[in-house]
């Protein structure tokens, strides 16, 4: 099966002028705060994925219906209503993790947050962390 085009592929566009144009004051700090929050517990240093997701590492999936692709490990975007956060779905302790995480909501692979003012720094360093971890043992480069 011939190799999928995906939408969000990893571009050469600049983080900070993407976060500078983020109209929200909150919204912008937050960004930032999170810029250096996955750059610190992911190990990798922030890349634009597409037009609006801000990335950190990368891993290579190929899944058994033969579509394949990169993705970054994990991830952010600052949207017009909520910042979405990008992790791993499938680490073990995703769920438990979100219970403590504070006020979000969870979608099949985003968790939406208003502000960071509203969710447990720590327990949102764990999750980047768990994410990162899970994604590299199951897609190993």
């Amino acid at each position: 099966m011939a190799k999928s085009t995906n939408k969000t592929t990893e571009t050469q566009n600049s983080v900070h002028d993407f976060l500078n144009a983020v109209a929200d004051e909150t919204k912008r700090a937050d960004s930032y705060q999170l810029l250096q929050l996955m750059k610190d517990h992911s190990g990798f240093k922030p890349k634009m994925w597409g037009p609006s997701i801000v990335g950190f590492g990368s891993y290579h999936y190929k899944y058994a219906s033969g579509r394949e692709g990169d993705a970054p490990l994990v991830g952010f975007s600052p949207r017009a209503k909520e910042i979405s956060l990008y992790f791993a779905q499938d680490f073990s302790d995703r769920e438990k993790l979100l219970q403590q995480l504070g006020k979000h909501r969870s979608g099949v692979g985003c968790v939406y947050i208003k502000k960071l003012q509203d969710v447990n720094i720590e327990i949102l360093v764990k999750l980047i962390s768990s994410s990162v971890n899970h994604l590299q043992k199951k897609y190993p480069s």
